[in-house]
């Protein structure tokens, strides 16, 4: 078994396990098809992992927070977001939704499908990107061993005064 598929089996695990909150049906897992047709309205496929834990897990419902979202809400999300006024850069694909206007989002472009977070709160685009991890399997690790910031029991996250380093590749992709 790959890294890859480890790290699915651990999250379907987690997901299905009511570890995190009262246990809720998960949405049915999409047919393997619907990231590549959703990769037909984007522009740009899904990372391998991406596309899995939409395909083998559960069409969102599950993961940090409220979970990320369904596969269908994150295209609109993101098409709606490219024609807003904030400039948002090609590739970048919102996962889940924070509260806010703030999203966790996946960089499809990256080899690692770095995660990034966006906060709209700071008021100027440049300023309103962030890496919150460096992969996507770093993310999800985070959250299954509850190291990440925005878990609950994580020292790194105790007071929300967070240090996260600017995406410095915002101005080059938009």
């Amino acid at each position: 078994m790959n890294e890859t598929e480890q790290l699915l089996k651990q999250v379907a695990t987690r997901a299905r396990s009511g570890a995190d909150g009262p246990a809720k049906p998960l949405p049915a897992p999409l047919d393997a098809a619907e990231p590549a047709r959703a990769a037909l309205i984007l522009g740009f496929e899904l990372p391998p992992l991406l596309a899995g834990l939409h395909t083998r897990v559960a069409d969102g419902g599950f993961g940090p927070e409220g979970g990320l979202m369904p596969l269908e809400d994150a295209v609109a999300t993101y098409r709606a977001m490219r024609g807003s006024g904030w400039k948002w850069p090609g590739g970048v694909l919102p996962i889940a939704h924070w509260g806010c206007g703030t999203y966790v989002c996946v960089d499809c472009r990256s080899e690692t499908a770095q995660v990034l977070l966006f906060d709209p709160t700071l008021g100027e685009p440049d300023l309103a990107w962030f890496i919150d991890a460096p992969s996507l399997a770093d993310w999800l690790r985070g959250w299954l061993d509850g190291s990440a910031w925005y878990c609950e029991d994580s020292a790194a996250g105790e007071e929300y005064d967070l240090d996260l380093a600017p995406w410095t590749d915002f101005r080059s992709r938009v």
